[in-house]
Order: structure tokens, then C-alpha cells, then sequence
């Protein structure tokens, strides 16, 4: 569906305004249609990104800060998250010996089985979720990186 049927609004300053509404829109579209699927697995859309962090760490640990400096979302209490997965038995911390109030993370075999079930629908769902060919998702994505540079 158009943006303009989606929020009722025909006319924008320009081009550009309209660009940036669309993205902040889809966005927040994508972000709802994620926590669906997510929900599924007994996790938030953020607690997968953690999730996928230490996964391509693995089977190294990282910092609650070095997290977050990778996060989709920097504006997240890690804190807050990790011990939720902590609960769920999906991450591992081990407290610094040097530092009682540091400590690391790491996926857990039973963080890694999750991601791998969700790995068997992630892919299908993206394609379905977006809806474009691969050459026009690699057209996107140099797009989207062309804006923030």
C-alpha cells in the first residue's frame, strides 16, 4: 500500500520529507511484523539481536558495552535484556575474577539451538516481509548506505 493511503496524507513538503516519513513508517511497520514472528520463539526482536551479537562471537565473550556498541537499537538497557536472557537460559555471564562489577557474555548451546530453528524460517519470512528481488534489495541497501554516509 502507498505511503499517502497508509497515513492519509497526499501532500509533503518534497520529495525528501516524503523519503524520510516513509522510512521512519516501514520502519516501525517492519519492526511490528518482526515482534510476530519473534513472539513465536519466546523472545523480542531485540533479544534476538543480542542473541545473533554473541552468536557471531561465538564462542568468545563480550561486554554488555561491546553489545551495545553493535545493536541495532543503542538506545536499549542492555542490562535489562541480558538478564532476561540469562532467565531463559539463553546467554551465559561469567563475573570478571579482576572486576566484581564487570562482566562477559556468551551464547549458551541452548541460545544457539533457538537461533537455529529460527534460522530455518528467518529467510522465507524476510523475503515475504519485503517483497522485493535480490537486485532490488542490494539496490536498497546501497541506498539506505548512501544515506548515512
Amino acid at each position: 500500500m502507498k505511503l499517502e493511503e497508509e497515513i492519509k496524507q497526499t501532500q509533503f513538503r518534497n520529495a525528501h520529507q516524503k523519503v524520510v516519513i516513509n522510512l521512519l513508517f516501514t520502519a516501525n511497520w517492519m519492526v511490528s511484523q518482526t515482534k510476530d514472528f519473534f513472539r513465536a520463539y519466546g523472545i523480542t526482536n531485540t533479544q534476538f539481536n543480542i542473541l545473533r551479537i554473541l552468536r557471531g562471537q561465538h564462542p568468545k565473550k563480550l561486554s554488555g558495552r561491546e553489545i551495545k556498541s553493535r545493536m541495532l537499537d543503542k538506545s536499549s538497557d542492555v542490562s535489562r535484556l541480558l538478564d532476561r536472557l540469562m532467565t531463559k537460559q539463553l546467554i551465559e555471564k561469567v563475573q570478571s575474577p579482576h572486576d566484581k562489577r564487570a562482566s562477559s557474555v556468551k551464547i549458551s548451546q541452548k541460545g544457539l539451538s533457538l537461533l537455529k530453528s529460527i534460522d530455518l524460517k528467518i529467510d522465507q519470512t524476510d523475503l515475504n516481509l519485503l517483497g522485493i528481488t535480490t537486485t532490488e534489495a542490494n539496490q536498497l541497501n546501497n541506498l539506505l548506505d548512501k544515506c548515512r554516509n
